[in-house]
């Protein structure tokens, strides 16, 4: 485990740090405008916790790029375990907050593991997958699936965190296809997938959690909405319409802190975002994640193994997706799964483990030479 010089501490990649780092700052900027009191002191200091998990954020970020990634591929599967045993945990001894049971408290402390173990997953298919030939065959296909895909889908759909676990399945899938498939066994496999999704799409509804049920419900047929899910898509649309081509200005929204927008610092802080900087300002930021994405695809593609190419694509397939679905979700183009907005939403586990990814794409691209070996 090689530490890496200091001298070469000013090759690190000042894309892939300073972008993140200004999005979490105008991140914050915007909790503490979604959050500020419009007519009592009643709301937490969210926006004087993120700060703090911003700092240990980039504590995080220097760790994962500091060492030689290669120790974290050595230890992927005893972290994998370490990873399944924590979401198995927080089934049975988490902590309960706005209806699930997803967070796990050490004293003074309260994480969510499943933030964390997105990374974890990643890194240990990689590990898996680089062992393989490609094309992969049937049964590395299967225990791949079932393996990084079925078995933390079923972990998280129990807690329940359907959000994050369709997420790590779509991220995982990904993966394995990018690695390569045999032909024969994609389309025997997508013949299987037409052929009972009538079947098991009956089983995943009767599964699913009242409230999870409104949420689909509000998304396709919004005047069936039996118990008003679809005022929270509702208002997120007025919030970022209100907003127009240049917005209101920055302290000057209404939607955030007369409360008219629910979950407004988390899941729709963008809404916020988007009320008091329009669509200038929302462009601006999708460019950011642009830049983001762009440039962790062009990492996996410099990448000096077969490891470290499958381990950018999928953090950088896992940005892509989270900023998707979560910008989508605000605009009433998706439906309501509770997937935050990659730094720019409050939670300090989401943060530090979406720093700790930028660490790892800072390092494969600061190690893409031998002579940082």
């Amino acid at each position: 485990m090689k530490k890496i010089p200091l001298k070469k501490l000013k090759e690190i990649d000042r894309i892939l740090f300073f972008v993140p780092l200004l999005l979490t700052i105008t991140g914050i900027l915007t909790i503490f405008s979604a959050t500020r009191p419009a007519f009592e002191p009643s709301h937490p200091p969210f926006y004087i916790r993120q700060s703090i998990w911003l700092v240990i954020s980039l504590f995080a970020m220097v760790a994962m790029f500091v060492f030689d990634y290669r120790w974290l591929q050595r230890l992927s599967y005893y972290l994998y375990g370490i990873g399944l045993f924590l979401l198995l945990l927080t089934i049975f001894e988490g902590y309960i907050g706005m209806g699930a049971q997803r967070w796990l408290k050490i004293g003074p402390i309260r994480f969510q593991p499943s933030e964390v173990f997105r990374i974890i997953l990643i890194v240990a298919l990689s590990n898996y997958l680089q062992s393989k030939r490609s094309p992969i065959d049937g049964i590395t296909f299967g225990a791949s699936l079932l393996l990084f895909g079925a078995l933390p889908f079923g972990l998280l759909f129990k807690q329940p965190d359907l959000g994050t676990a369709i997420m790590l399945f779509i991220i995982s899938a990904s993966l394995i296809l990018i690695y390569g498939v045999k032909r024969k066994i994609l389309l025997t496999t997508l013949a299987l997938v037409l052929l009972l999704s009538p079947l098991s799409g009956k089983l995943v509804w009767h599964s699913l959690k009242p409230y999870q049920k409104n949420r689909l419900i509000a998304f396709v047929q919004p005047e069936r909405d039996p118990f008003k899910i679809g005022y929270q898509i509702e208002q997120s649309k007025i919030t970022i319409g209100s907003g127009r081509f240049l917005g209101k200005g920055y302290l000057k929204g209404t939607q955030g802190p007369l409360r008219f927008l629910p979950e407004k610092h988390t899941d729709f802080v963008f809404s916020v975002f988007a009320e008091e900087w329009g669509f200038l300002g929302s462009v601006f930021v999708l460019i950011l994640y642009l830049v983001l994405v762009v440039r962790g695809f062009e990492t996996a593609y410099i990448a000096k193994d077969s490891f470290s190419t499958l381990l950018a694509t999928g953090i950088s397939l896992m940005f892509l997706l989270y900023v998707f679905i979560n910008i989508g979700m605000t605009m009433g183009l998706m439906p309501v799964v509770g997937v935050p907005l990659p730094f720019f939403s409050y939670g300090g586990t989401a943060l530090v483990s979406n720093f700790m990814a930028v660490g790892l794409l800072i390092n494969i691209r600061m190690r893409r030479y031998r002579l940082f070996y």
